[in-house]
């Protein structure tokens, strides 16, 4: 009798986490079924949606993708159609953080029940408006192929977190079919969006962050004079610059890009400050652009000597920046040293939710980088920067506060970078552009953050 009894109370224990189990799975299947659905085994069902997946558009309502008569279109123009590849996606997942490969489940009007076998005019599919303007990606996308550049740009207001351009080469029009051959390395990164899923060394632009702990740690840092004979030991190793700067204080040093004046500030102020303000400034720390994990910049001197110490302060050793990310800290130190965090998604045309989150929220403040008074400075030599070293014409009419970078890499020519803002009220533009083995960043870099923010500025001011 007492065996009976026990094996009831197993039977009914085994019989209730059934239930119990059951349940768990299928309010998981309910919640993650549209995540599951776009998984990348899952392809050959998602792509056949998009023969009637709802429309994405750009900020002034331009199309970007389409369906029609069963199949997928695209904008009439090739330069948008590549321009804006990385952000829409073409009609396979590919581009893993692609609108279409992404929200796929909203696109298509996934059902929890049906799947995508539900008929089409019982289909909630969504429309996508992104805050994207197509022409600037267009001019973007003609500029750097023209030079046979790869690499990224990303162009965001700094008021309210909108990302106007956002171009990342090698590019592609989907209508285009491409075959990569072995050894061939003209389409290496294809499917990589590099504005937010790369890093590069960050070079000069990551004297930003040099000069900042030494604007808030060193007693009158930004008065000190140094004097750069061109090169110097430090650790036992020289550091060089590509000519001597005689004596010169911050400001003139930032200009002037000298590396000998930033890589001794670096070893005075030492591992522990440098590493904290790095992550200040978002080092070691994750972002999301919308949906998108974005790469995390890196910085770690926990095992440098003192010449690898002096080193990362200029942007060297190990030291890795995303674009995205750097287009951010220029934005902190244009809000008075807190940034404003971008977005693409402008809105949806439904409720459809991603992880929960409706889309189409607007971005919000990240957390403080640096006080106030150290982002005026900064900005204050930024400008300075522009006006004396670079000239305003490299930017047109618009008035740009900026900071060039040349990176060292282990082989071919050094990554070419420049990042800044622009000044001017109506034109609250914050940028990032880093050409891969382009050389001197403001020979690469700097006219096509021309092309960005000249197009940029014609999308936002409205003309």
């Amino acid at each position: 009798m007492k065996k009976i009894f026990n094996r009831s109370i197993l039977t009914w224990f085994l019989a209730f986490a059934f239930f119990i189990g059951l349940g768990y799975f299928t309010v998981t299947l309910i919640i993650h079924a549209n995540e599951w659905a776009q998984k990348p085994m899952n392809a050959h069902i998602s792509v056949t949606g998009l023969a009637q997946a709802g429309d994405i558009y750009d900020r002034n309502g331009y199309i970007l993708a389409t369906s029609e008569d069963g199949n997928r279109l695209y904008n009439e123009s090739s330069s948008v159609r590549a321009g804006v590849l990385h952000s829409v996606g073409d009609d396979s997942t590919n581009i893993s953080t692609a609108i279409q490969s992404v929200y796929r489940t909203g696109l298509t009007g996934y059902n929890y029940i049906l799947g995508l076998g539900m008929p089409q005019s019982f289909r909630n599919s969504t429309d996508f408006t992104l805050t994207l303007d197509s022409n600037a990606c267009a001019a973007v996308y003609d500029a750097m192929a023209a030079n046979g550049y790869k690499g990224a740009v990303i162009v965001y207001n700094y008021k309210t977190g909108e990302v106007i351009c956002k171009v990342s080469t090698p590019s592609y029009d989907p209508y285009q079919s491409i075959e990569i051959k072995d050894g061939d390395s003209t389409y290496d990164g294809l499917y990589i969006d590099n504005v937010i899923s790369s890093t590069y060394p960050p070079g000069s632009t990551f004297k930003l962050v040099t000069a900042a702990a030494a604007l808030e740690n060193i007693e009158g840092a930004e008065d000190r004079l140094l004097y750069c004979e061109g090169s110097k030991i430090i650790g036992g190793e020289y550091v060089t610059c590509v000519e001597p700067h005689g004596e010169i204080n911050m400001k003139e040093a930032m200009a002037c890009s000298c590396n000998i004046y930033f890589a001794e500030l670096a070893v005075e102020l030492g591992p522990d400050v440098m590493t904290n303000y790095a992550k200040k400034f978002g080092f070691n720390q994750s972002y999301n652009l919308d949906e998108n994990d974005v790469a995390v910049s890196k910085y770690d001197v926990s095992k440098a000597d003192t010449a690898a110490l002096a080193w990362s302060g200029v942007g060297q050793y190990t030291d890795m920046a995303n674009p995205l990310h750097m287009s951010m800290i220029c934005s902190a130190i244009a809000n008075g040293g807190s940034p404003v965090e971008p977005y693409m998604i402008e809105g949806t045309s439904s409720l459809f939710k991603f992880n929960g989150v409706k889309l189409g929220s607007k971005s919000h403040n990240g957390d403080k980088m640096i006080k106030s008074s150290t982002a005026n400075k900064l900005a204050d030599m930024m400008r300075y920067t522009v006006t004396n070293h670079y000239g305003d014409s490299l930017f047109g009419d618009l008035h740009v506060a900026a900071k060039t970078g040349t990176a060292e890499v282990a082989d071919g020519e050094p990554d070419g970078w420049i990042v800044g803002y622009v000044t001017d009220e109506d034109c609250p533009l914050c940028f990032a552009v880093c050409i891969e083995h382009g050389g001197f960043g403001y020979n690469s870099a700097g006219p096509i953050a021309r092309v960005a923010l000249e197009n940029s500025a014609l999308a936002l001011r409205g003309y």
